[in-house]
């Protein structure tokens, strides 16, 4: 902005993200969250704690004055002001905490917010995170610690692009968009391993564990033979495989653990929780309602914050997990060698995605 629009630059009061802008309509403050501090990357976040970095600042010529102060994601933020309560439809003077952004604030409604607990996210996007309280990285694969929406603890986090995001482009170009039980009765009735087909969900490319913006998606094995519900169950298992290959990593920094708990949209086929089960050879959580776990673990913020729960532990001890999967020996079998597939699919194609990419 300073270089591209310096007239908007200079009369700029503060820069915030959009729940820093909808705090202070709401309130008339400038407060952000620590995680959300965390993702400007101009912020010391050591120690389990973020204050505006003086060193970056001066590095990058930005005056902490144009900088929000921050807060923790369960202090008070503010009062909500008359005109702001109109507009909403509630009490002036309601409180207004700080919160967290989307992948903190349902990192707490999957439930797994004990040390080194992990939980995995399937939505258009997909990750696999768990709190810990030293930053703990993993460079090589993308892997990295933000500060959590738990005062003091880290979210250790591999995100990856595409989940499904796949499955819907899948569901759209067949006809099948918004059929969902129709997709799980397709997919249910077709064989693990899906014919032979290796999916490879890198549709924007990769982040966790890769780090390749070049690579892309695509199927491998496709024949004439092969029916809608291959298809289908490949996309599901290729992105297993893909969550598996971050898993792995995210598990060494960590250690082996038996089961994880699963949220997102993707958890409502209960096929694809199998799939996972299978994949990742743990016991797979789905959390009841794993749609809504941003919505669940923004209330756990306000209701410790507002101290109706005397710790997150008390919060998340109300949380429900709906149904349990857990892996079956002869699937996980199949799924191991064509997971070592996956890894080669990606070993002997990424060159030709480089070079596909070049003028």
């Amino acid at each position: 902005i300073r270089e591209n629009e310096p007239d908007i630059y200079r009369s700029t009061h503060k820069f915030l993200d959009v729940k820093g802008y909808l705090i202070h309509r709401a309130t008339g403050e400038f407060v952000t969250s620590p995680d959300e501090a965390n993702l400007t990357w101009l912020a010391d976040t050591r120690g389990g704690r973020a204050r505006w970095s003086e060193v970056l600042l001066k590095d990058y010529d930005i005056a902490v004055e144009l900088l929000p102060e921050i807060r923790a994601s369960t202090d008070l933020a503010g009062k909500l002001k008359p005109e702001a309560a109109g507009e909403l439809g509630l009490e002036p003077g309601t409180p207004v905490v700080v919160g967290a952004g989307d992948i903190t604030a349902a990192a707490i409604g999957s439930g797994a917010i004990g040390e080194g607990e992990l939980h995995i996210y399937i939505g258009t996007s997909d990750w696999v995170a768990g709190h810990v309280s030293e930053r703990k990285t993993d460079v090589a694969h993308y892997i990295g610690s933000l500060l959590s929406a738990i005062p003091g603890k880290y979210l250790l986090i591999a995100e990856q692009e595409v989940a499904t995001g796949a499955l819907e482009w899948v569901m759209r170009l067949s006809g099948l968009k918004g059929q969902y039980e129709r997709v799980e009765e397709l997919v249910k009735k077709t064989e693990p391993g899906s014919g032979g087909l290796i999916f490879m969900p890198w549709f924007y490319g990769e982040r966790a564990p890769i780090d390749d913006p070049y690579v892309r998606g695509g199927v491998l094995g496709l024949s004439l033979d092969h029916d809608i519900g291959e298809l289908l169950r490949s996309v599901m298992e290729g992105v297993a495989f893909n969550v598996r290959w971050a898993y792995e990593y995210v598990e060494k920094l960590v250690g082996r653990k038996e089961h994880v708990n699963l949220i997102g949209g993707g958890a409502l086929f209960d096929v694809w929780c199998q799939i996972l089960a299978d994949v990742l050879r743990r016991e797979v959580r789905r959390m009841e309602y794993p749609q809504e776990a941003g919505v669940r673990g923004v209330s756990a913020i306000a209701s410790v914050g507002l101290g109706i729960f005397g710790s997150f532990e008390e919060a998340v001890s109300k949380f429900r997990v709906e149904e349990v999967f857990r892996p079956e020996a002869e699937r996980a079998k199949t799924y191991d060698r064509l997971f070592e597939l996956f890894l080669e699919a990606y070993k002997r194609t990424k060159k030709i995605y480089r070079m596909a990419r070049r003028p």
